[in-house]
């Protein structure tokens, strides 16, 4: 399965992009900062431009470990019921741990993640939970059949 997220529009709390699977639209996302960072920088440059908590990811290709549960997310009774806990991580991001894909509505929710749902409000995301679950099940049910999942994340 190949996930392609565009970053279409970069503000200054936050990044509002596309989520294609497969080469079709699938949901808008919400990442941090844009601070112009790639995955072939050098790790001194990428953490010196990075501000914890307020800065997307690296542009790049990555790919996704579906086996990886969420200690953070482990424990909520929502994640526990559809998938276990277990949230699509994003991996060996030049400079950064933990990054996942879930749901969330807003920059304060990203931490360096990504977010998927429906961008109808200015600088957010709704239909977030919803968005998340129909996404979830698709990289699983593509996982579960061995395939590999990779995310690009470009510009327009």
């Amino acid at each position: 399965m190949r996930l392609k997220l565009i970053r279409r529009y970069k503000k200054d709390t936050y990044t509002i992009g596309q989520l294609l699977v497969d080469g079709a639209f699938f949901c808008n996302t919400l990442e941090d900062k844009d601070r112009g960072l790639t995955q072939d920088m050098p790790l001194p440059v990428i953490k010196a431009a990075k501000v914890y908590g307020e800065t997307a990811i690296p542009a790049g290709v990555y790919d996704i470990d579906m086996e990886t549960r969420s200690p953070k997310y482990a424990g909520v009774e929502w994640y526990r019921k559809l998938n276990g806990g277990y949230m699509p991580t994003i991996c060996e991001v030049p400079g950064y741990t933990r990054v996942l894909i879930h749901p969330g509505n807003n920059p304060l929710d990203t931490m360096g993640c990504v977010l998927v749902g429906q961008n109808k409000v200015k600088g957010q995301l709704v239909n977030s939970r919803a968005t998340f679950a129909r996404l979830y099940k698709l990289m699983k049910d593509a996982h579960d059949r061995g395939e590999d999942i990779t995310l690009q994340i470009c510009y327009e």
